[in-house]
Formats: C-alpha cells, sequence, structure tokens
C-alpha cells in the first residue's frame, strides 16, 4: 500500500516542512498539530482547555479528510509548554474519550512558541 499525503481545507495549514497526516500501512499518522483556527491561520484560544479542543477539532478534520474518525485513535502524544498546565488539558482531553481512550504519551515543549499551550499528534487506523 503506497502512502497518501492527508491535506484537509477544515484544518489549519501545516509548515511546509511536513504534511498534516500521512496515512500508510492501515494507519493516519497525524502531526503534532497545533491550537490553529483554520479561518485565520492564529492560535485560537487563551486557555490550555480552549486550546486542547481547538486541536482536537484540527485533528478531527483532518482524520475525516483520511477516512477516519476520532474513535479509531490508537495512541495520542501530547506537548504541553508548562507542565502546570496538564490537569486543564486532561480535563478537556477526557470529554473527547470518556470511554476506551487511546494510549497516550506526553512530553514537554522544547521551544517557546508566543501563545502555544499545547500541540497534539495521533495515530488512528483507517
Amino acid at each position: 500500500m503506497p502512502r497518501e499525503i492527508v491535506l484537509s481545507a477544515k484544518a489549519a495549514k501545516p509548515p511546509a516542512a511536513y504534511s498534516q497526516a500521512v496515512k500508510a500501512a492501515g494507519l493516519v499518522f497525524v502531526s503534532g498539530t497545533a491550537p490553529t483556527d483554520p479561518a485565520t491561520g492564529s492560535i485560537k484560544g487563551k486557555t490550555v482547555q480552549e486550546q486542547t479542543r481547538q486541536c482536537l477539532t484540527n485533528i478531527s478534520a483532518i482524520l475525516e479528510e483520511a477516512g477516519s474518525s476520532m474513535d479509531k485513535i490508537v495512541s495520542v502524544t501530547i506537548v504541553l509548554a508548562d507542565e502546570n498546565d496538564f490537569a486543564g488539558m486532561n480535563e478537556e482531553y477526557i470529554k473527547w474519550f470518556p470511554t476506551n481512550p487511546p494510549a497516550r504519551q506526553g512530553a514537554k515543549l522544547p521551544v517557546r512558541i508566543p501563545g502555544l499551550k499545547v500541540s497534539i499528534a495521533a495515530i488512528a487506523e483507517t
């Protein structure tokens, strides 16, 4: 099965250095997704809860474009700018995965991007 680049107009356009997602081997690999508003290209949300919601909204749009969905996510990586935002991120995150949540790992953002509190990557079945 050849790999396929996924690009959804309903999610923020990625930088030239990477794709929103790649379909390969029966999976969809969604790149780290910022809380960017697809209409404006700006970070959406002041709180980590709002930004987590926007990240997951973008991921949902990307997965839909790839023929997948949020309930097919098997793994998530969450990168926070500030570890003190973990509880707030988790507050929003569990609304999206109330039962049978995917495997998950976390990390701290290695660089400061003004206004960015969270970025989320995912792997889903097609």
